[in-house]
């Protein structure tokens, strides 16, 4: 039974309605509540600890819930782990890869473990080859590839059943540049065919790719939408001077009006609440002019940076 017929064809692809899940006294994830859309690219973005692997886990029915509840095409994943597991794939941060057989053997291996029809995995094969670029590679070992490889293979396994949900956990940690790339165009080829993808990532800028994303912080959901209508509702303005400078940080820090200033990557941002500007004797005595700020537009990791900062909870 598909997703269109548990869930309805306007329905959600997965709704999640106040999950939680607790380790002993530790919450790893404390009453979360939001829908994915079929056919749409979300992400859950966070620092480690933040409760992604936990969450996407539990959407897998791999682990329990210790309170609420989620619908996995139209699957509980209280009541009905099981079925779940037909309809969605879980790549894990470390996906089992089998280091002494081949890419084909791998994907093979689980193609037999889904149960896919033999008449059709040559076609599902050529397929999956061809948008991975893996072709060439499919009868080298897996232990003699580069670690963007294995991801991209690892990626073909879970593909090789046609899942309606993908469950990533982190898929590009630790791969090099023009692999993330790579990984990122498989993605949206997915959900351009109808795929629901469902991404956690540490990488903010990797965020900005999906079309909706929860930012998670402690187990709680601190913000959720579309990227550039999150970055709209930024607490403040926010400026940035062309050098990373510790001093400089902390002097700017210490500006009236400012709530934020750290190094981002070789410039300095600084936070300025609602309302508030950098007069021309704050700056002189922070040692800067008026054209050493520079008004910016906030990134992802700005607002995320505001919003663990102030303490700001479900908004």
């Amino acid at each position: 039974m598909s997703v269109a017929q548990r869930a309805g064809t306007s329905g959600p692809a997965v709704a999640v309605r106040g999950l939680e899940r607790r380790f002993g006294d530790v919450v790893a994830l404390a009453g979360l509540d939001f829908e994915v859309m079929a056919g749409e690219m979300f992400g859950i973005v966070g620092p480690d600890g933040a409760g992604k692997t936990t969450l996407l886990r539990l959407l897998a029915g791999v682990l329990r819930p210790s309170g609420g509840d989620a619908r996995v095409a139209g699957w509980s994943i209280a009541k009905e782990p099981e079925a779940v597991k037909h309809h969605a794939a879980y790549m894990a941060q470390r996906f089992g890869l089998y280091e002494d057989l081949t890419v084909r053997e791998n994907i093979e291996f689980y193609a037999d473990l889904y149960h896919v029809p033999r008449e059709e995995r040559p076609a599902r094969m050529d397929r999956l080859f061809t948008f991975s670029q893996l072709g060439p590679f499919q009868d080298r070992l897996v232990g003699q590839l580069s670690g963007g490889m294995k991801q991209k293979a690892s990626l073909s396994c879970a593909l090789i059943h046609h899942p309606e949900i993908l469950l990533l956990d982190e898929p590009t940690f630790g791969v090099d540049p023009i692999s993330r790339r790579d990984l990122w165009l498989i993605l949206h080829e997915m959900v351009a065919d109808g795929v629901t993808v469902i991404v956690t990532t540490s990488y903010l800028d990797e965020a900005e790719r999906c079309d909706r994303v929860a930012l998670l912080h402690h187990g709680r959901a601190l913000a959720l939408g579309r990227p550039h209508e999150l970055v709209r509702g930024y607490p403040g303005r926010m400026f940035a001077v062309g050098r990373a400078d510790r001093e400089l940080r902390d002097r700017l820090r210490a500006m009236p009006g400012a709530r934020q200033a750290y190094l981002f990557g070789e410039a300095v941002h600084v936070r300025f609440a609602e309302g508030a500007e950098p007069d021309a004797g704050a700056l002189e005595s922070a040692g800067l002019r008026a054209g050493d700020l520079t008004p910016i537009t906030p990134s992802l990791e700005d607002l995320f940076l505001a919003l663990t900062e102030d303490g700001a909870t479900d908004e």
